[in-house]
């Protein structure tokens, strides 16, 4: 393996850590990601030094990501894999992931303390009430910007993403009334 693909596999291994990721799936991603032919496990396990079943495991949870697929190749009945190679797709699956594990729970969780307060009624200080009332708006408004952005095509994103600083900079010739809280 060429020694800069060798130092991103490492990097993103590491790196793989710090986002919640087990170390050997992040090597993986990036080693197939970097890959020009598909691999097989044991093209993986050997590549990476990995036991065959920490490939397997690693495998199994990138294909539930939607981060690799298995392709057919002549001739070899084995399993070759290859990654996902668009940025965006990647960043759109990893995200969606991310979204069904971590915020779409937080959101229910919080819908559901708003309507409980709302049956209640006593024993919840105005203050607590206006509080949880603030943070559901914030949830809400945020998965409902996610949702839209769903359906922006990634060419356009990418525009909206470099024009940042100018955004940003308009936004200060709106009022703080406009801008939400």
């Amino acid at each position: 393996m060429p020694l800069a693909v060798e130092q991103i596999v490492l990097r993103w291994g590491d790196l793989g850590g710090q986002w919640g990721v087990n170390r050997s799936v992040a090597q993986i991603q990036a080693l197939l990601y970097l890959s020009e032919k598909p691999l097989t496990a044991e093209d993986i396990a050997t590549t990476l030094g990995l036991a065959r079943s920490n490939v397997s495991n690693s495998l199994k949870e990138l294909l539930t990501w939607k981060l690799i697929h298995r392709v057919p190749v002549l001739g070899d009945r084995r399993d070759h894999y290859e990654a996902e190679t668009d940025l965006w797709q990647m960043a759109t699956k990893v995200a969606q992931g991310r979204k069904a594990r971590e915020i779409d729970p937080m959101v229910a969780a919080i819908n559901d303390a708003v309507a409980s307060v709302d049956g209640q009624g006593a024993g919840i200080s105005p203050e607590v009430r206006a509080r949880l009332e603030r943070l559901q708006g914030f949830v809400n408004t945020v998965d409902g910007w996610y949702q839209q952005m769903l359906g922006v095509p990634p060419e356009t994103l990418m525009r909206l993403i470099r024009m940042g600083s100018k955004v940003v900079s308009l936004l200060k010739f709106v009022g703080p009334k406009d801008r939400g809280s």
